[in-house]
């Protein structure tokens, strides 16, 4: 499978780390986007009003200005939206991720085949009135696996699917390069757009800022980036996820404070909100909103500079994940609302196996592992994101390492700040930041590709790709991708991740949950997510 980062086009690539949820939480945006508490006063509906027009007030804690483009997008917030406004041919429940016939009307019956037709949904529309066929279908495909179009997309799709046939009108056909069961899946990720309207000049730029125009149940009304993007129910719309609410108003607050205080109390202006800090879910708890949090793949993850000395060692990779107090990690900063790693993948994945190493705090075997690689008086500066709960746990890795006498030194900064350093691939030593990958799948070949490959983008920053092992690695990675047998697919998954874990060169220290909040006396339906962001399609006011 191609890797996803590389196909980040150089322009888009910080916007890409600023903004993916893939990065963390509320401070993945910069500081110099202040948090907007309201929108512009003609879209700033609290949805007090009553009846079927009231309006759903969402707090995101995620900026809106990131690419609007379902082809390159890795922006939580609009990422979320865009499961509103658009279709795929097939989409996927947001917690299990099974897919389900969208703009298709139905899943093909056998996953494992090498071409899926299918048929798209009688009178589909999209927002401008005009009708979906299968030009647009192709359309969409043909940009993504263009060898000469850069997307992001294209990472999810280019290994895999060879091309996508029209039939006719209504019908479209892909032709698979192998057997892929996950692909369907991930159709989600290719999501359906008029060919009328984006196949203009200019228009995937336009995309990009913040153009909407799909099929989904909810049609953008209007973005205002920074501050806010509304919604309305697509009275078109015939699909499978009705729409339960006529309008909607999305806040983006990236501050914490003042996005609890938005849903706090009785004057409370929003519904719902995502990325709730732990500190605060008493409170809310207390006046009477519903937090859940989601467990999957977000993490504190540690990167190693293998060019700089002695990080090129695998015994001081090793060591210094040994003498992390994980446990009181996960106790102190993230109030119990998180697990120590035991494989790069989080436990409920599917592919999930304890890996062969697993860094339990040990600070004596840390210290004998940098005696036997000959390293004495180490000093490291900690160059990490100031994502919140990043922060929250910095001072534990720093204890732990000064405990086993590494010289330790705090460096967080704004996450613009970190990736632009390491995009000029300017020096450091140890990188601490977040990930959640899934919100692209729960695929362990997506997961693993999104991190490792010969020319990822993580690979570049940890300069580890031309390794022996790495090189071992990639074809293993490869090797699974075209398994066709799931049994024997998971086992080759499961024993490439034991020498991912082995090498500890881009690794979790510990999985935490993400938090939402939500008034259960007006809304009903709501599941929190894994991941960054929110989805309403299965929804409704209480």
């Amino acid at each position: 499978m191609r890797d996803v980062t590389p196909d980040v086009p150089a322009l888009h690539r910080r916007s890409f780390l600023k903004y993916t949820g893939a990065l963390g939480a509320a401070a993945a945006v910069s500081a110099s986007l202040s948090a907007c508490s309201s929108g512009p006063e003609s879209t700033n509906d609290t949805g007090s009003g009553g009846g079927r027009d009231r309006t759903l007030t969402a707090v995101i804690g995620y900026g809106n200005d990131g690419s609007w483009d379902p082809t390159q997008t890795a922006s939580a917030f609009c990422m979320a939206a865009n499961h509103h406004i658009y279709e795929g041919l097939l989409d996927t429940d947001p917690i299990s991720r099974e897919p389900y016939a969208a703009l298709a009307t139905e899943v093909p019956k056998d996953p494992g085949a090498t071409t899926w037709r299918f048929a798209l949904r009688a009178g589909a529309t999209f927002h401008d009135g005009k009708p979906v066929t299968a030009d647009d279908v192709v359309f969409v495909f043909e940009r993504i696996l263009d060898p000469d179009t850069q997307t992001l997309a294209k990472g999810f799709f280019a290994s895999w699917l060879k091309e996508v046939r029209k039939i006719d009108a209504r019908n479209v056909e892909l032709v698979l390069k192998f057997p892929f069961p996950d692909g369907l899946s991930r159709l989600t990720l290719a999501k359906i757009m008029p060919r009328h309207v984006f196949s203009r000049p200019g228009a995937w730029e336009d995309a990009i800022k913040g153009k909407a125009i799909g099929s989904g149940p909810y049609r953008q009304t209007a973005h205002h980036p920074k501050s806010n993007t509304t919604f309305e129910a697509f009275d078109a719309y015939n699909g499978p996820r009705k729409p339960a609410f006529r309008k909607m108003n999305w806040l983006t607050i990236v501050d914490a404070a003042p996005r609890v205080a938005r849903i706090s109390g009785s004057s409370a202006g929003a519904q719902i909100a995502d990325n709730i800090p732990y500190a605060n879910i008493g409170q809310l708890e207390s006046g009477g909103m519903t937090v859940a949090g989601g467990a999957g793949m977000n993490n504190l993850f540690l990167m190693f500079n293998t060019a700089h000395k002695p990080f090129d060692d695998v015994r001081v990779r090793q060591a210094l994940h040994y003498a992390i107090d994980t446990e009181k990690m996960v106790e102190v900063a993230l109030k119990g609302h998180g697990k120590p790693s035991s494989s790069f993948l989080d436990e409920a994945n599917p592919s999930y196996r304890r890996a062969k190493t697993v860094y339990d705090h040990d600070p004596d075997k840390a210290k004998a592992l940098l005696k036997e690689a000959g390293v004495k008086g180490l000093s490291i500066e900690l160059l990490a994101v100031n994502v919140s709960w990043i922060v929250d746990c910095l001072p534990t890795v720093k204890a732990s390492w000064d405990a086993i006498g590494v010289k330790t030194t705090l460096a967080p900064q704004e996450t613009t700040a970190v990736f632009t350093k390491l995009d000029q691939k300017r020096d450091y030593q140890v990188v601490a930041a977040a990930s959640n990958p899934n919100q692209f799948g729960l695929d362990a070949d997506l997961i693993m590709h999104y991190n490792y490959g010969p020319e990822n983008l993580w690979m570049q920053y940890t300069r580890w790709a031309a390794d022996p092992v790495a090189k071992q690695l990639f074809k293993d990675m490869d090797r699974a991708t075209r398994e066709p047998d799931p049994a024997r697919k998971k086992t080759i998954v499961q024993d490439y991740l034991d020498v991912v874990a082995e090498q500890a060169v881009l690794y979790p220290v510990v999985h935490n949950e993400l938090m939402t909040a939500w008034d259960p006396a007006r809304l009903s339906g709501i599941r929190a997510q894994p991941y960054p962001g929110i989805n309403l399609l299965t929804a409704k006011w209480a």
